[in-house]
């Protein structure tokens, strides 16, 4: 593998209900990830995982941003341009 490689996970226009159900996806796919690792911590240590719940604050954040960019396109009769890519390095621990 080289140093950086790159993945394209969107690229489009997209009609703002074709972008909503993309996106929302996503970032409650990732929501749900660090939902887990919150109940796993909270099985095997007793205790919440911080970086999990403060993640998962974050990406409610986005979500509201997204929602009003929605809006936005939705109320002008607008598509949306998606591109978004994946970039993969290594790192020595």
């Amino acid at each position: 593998m080289n140093k950086i490689e790159k993945l394209k996970l969107i690229e489009g226009d997209f009609s703002f209900n074709e972008a909503k159900e993309i996106l929302t996806s996503m970032f409650n796919s990732k929501i749900n990830f660090h939902n887990i690792q919150n109940w796993s911590s909270q099985e095997r240590f007793g205790k919440d995982d911080e970086t999990a719940q403060r993640k998962v604050r974050l990406l409610k954040n986005e979500i509201e941003k997204l929602e009003e960019i929605i809006f936005n396109a939705k109320s002008q009769n607008k598509k949306l341009v998606i591109k978004s890519e994946i970039i993969i390095s290594l790192k020595e621990d």
